[in-house]
């Protein structure tokens, strides 16, 4: 049996408007990471492969975990959401960047892609076809795979295996922790998703005020 280890990347820049703007750790997001890595030494078994996007704040967190020179594919890249909020406003005269009301707004924003209603850099299937292929791609038997990637990436790969539709994967991308922990077993009959948003490394009662979603 393998296994698939999924991380969201820490912290980055909750101020920003803009995809440039944001892709940048915090301070606290690097200590997050930080604070992961440690966990993994500690308490995790050795990975035979280690993986991470070609985004900044993926990278850094990839750093900050212990594995500066792991291979990089792009196919882990978050949904560009800055983008598609402004093509909502400029279509449907809504969205938003403030966390807020991005909540609110994400399912709708998610929909309206998916029906092919707004733009962005690319399409909802070429999204969906591009985490499915590296998900098939980190599905080795009998290895240990650690994918450093975004919420929106770990929200795709999950309502994949359990069968959620576009509403609902809305709804579990929303309460991600940043550095959060979810684990896939590959086995003979697919996927399953074993364990999901776990942050052992922020769970004691001097690191809980650490945990951030955005």
């Amino acid at each position: 049996m393998g296994e698939i280890t999924l991380v969201r990347h820490g912290q980055a820049n909750s101020a920003a408007t803009n995809e440039a703007d944001y892709d940048r750790l915090s301070d606290l997001g690097h200590q997050q990471a930080k604070w992961l890595g440690d966990w993994m030494r500690d308490h995790d078994r050795p990975y035979d492969v280690v993986l991470s996007g070609t985004l900044r704040r993926q990278r850094e967190t990839l750093t900050n975990l212990g594995y500066p020179d792991a291979e990089r594919d792009p196919r882990l890249n978050e949904i560009a959401y800055y983008d598609l909020t402004d093509e909502m406003t400029r279509v449907h005269g809504s969205g938003a960047h403030d966390p807020s009301d991005f909540v609110t707004r994400f399912p709708a924003t998610l929909t309206a892609w998916r029906k092919g209603e707004i733009g962005g850099a690319e399409t909802y299937d070429t999204f969906r076809d591009r985490v499915r292929d590296v998900m098939d791609m980190a599905a080795q038997p009998g290895k240990r795979v650690l994918c450093v990637s975004s919420g929106g990436i770990i929200a795709q790969a999950v309502s994949d295996i359990l069968g959620l539709d576009i509403p609902q994967m809305a709804r579990i991308a929303l309460p991600i922790f940043n550095t959060s922990v979810h684990r896939i077993h590959v086995t003979d009959h697919g996927p399953l998703l074993v364990s999901f948003n776990s942050v052992p490394h922020l769970d004691t009662a001097d690191r809980a005020d650490n945990r951030t979603f955005y």
